[in-house]
């Protein structure tokens, strides 16, 4: 199964993608498994899950928590848990869901995970390895911390936008896989870092649509 597992949606400030767009987009692209990942917000999760029933594609409920450290991926969240928490509160309300805690783009120059890492190997559940949307020195920093330490990592687009779905993914061996499943073989590391890194020009208009974004209205 392809999973990418950092996908936003309009329910994120800085997207402005619909559930129902996220959801066929995906299936095109031939991607099996989607992961949302909301900034602060679970709602977007519940909505691509509702279009997506009954269609070939499996989606699990996330969200992306900014900590005073930086950003988290709650990996099985199902609800909402608020920005400006400590990095080690934030983990430890992923994991009261039983979620999984995945430290989002460590090593990324604009949105790095601050102090130091190695402080928080026992708590964390793993790392993201690779994300499209930063550069190749970055997410191989990331997969090489991750194997020092023998950490679980993720992969994923952090697409915004629906053209990203699917930039980056991990391709986990099995077919028609539960949630459970899924998560297990990332804890297990089995899934094999798949996709592309978007290019410097495609980063600059995806950051400047970001900033569009945010002044948009949900209805």
């Amino acid at each position: 199964m392809k999973c990418d597992f950092h996908v936003h949606t309009r329910y994120s400030y800085d997207s402005n993608s619909l559930p129902k767009e996220v959801v066929e987009t995906a299936l095109q692209e031939g991607i099996d498994c989607l992961v949302i990942t909301d900034h602060e917000e679970v709602e977007g999760a519940k909505k691509v899950i509702e279009y997506a029933f009954g269609k070939s594609i499996l989606i699990i409920s996330g969200i992306e928590v900014k900590s005073r450290k930086g950003d988290i991926l709650g990996l099985n969240v199902k609800e909402t848990i608020p920005a400006g928490l400590s990095a080690k509160e934030t983990i430890k309300r992923i994991q009261e869901q039983g979620g999984m805690a995945i430290i989002a783009h460590p090593f990324s120059f604009l949105y790095s995970f601050k102090g130091d890492l190695e402080d928080f190997l026992g708590e964390i559940d793993g790392i993201e390895a690779f994300n499209a949307a930063i550069f190749a020195s970055e997410n191989k920093k990331a997969l090489e911390f991750a194997k020092k330490h023998d950490l679980a990592f993720t992969a994923g687009s952090d697409a915004h936008f629906i053209n990203d779905i699917g930039n980056a993914y991990l391709e986990i061996p099995g077919d028609n896989l539960s949630v459970e499943e899924v998560l297990k073989a990332v804890r297990d590391k089995k899934g094999k870092i798949c996709g592309r890194e978007i290019s410097f020009f495609e980063k600059v208009a995806d950051h400047a649509k970001r900033g569009l974004s945010k002044f948009k209205l949900l209805c």
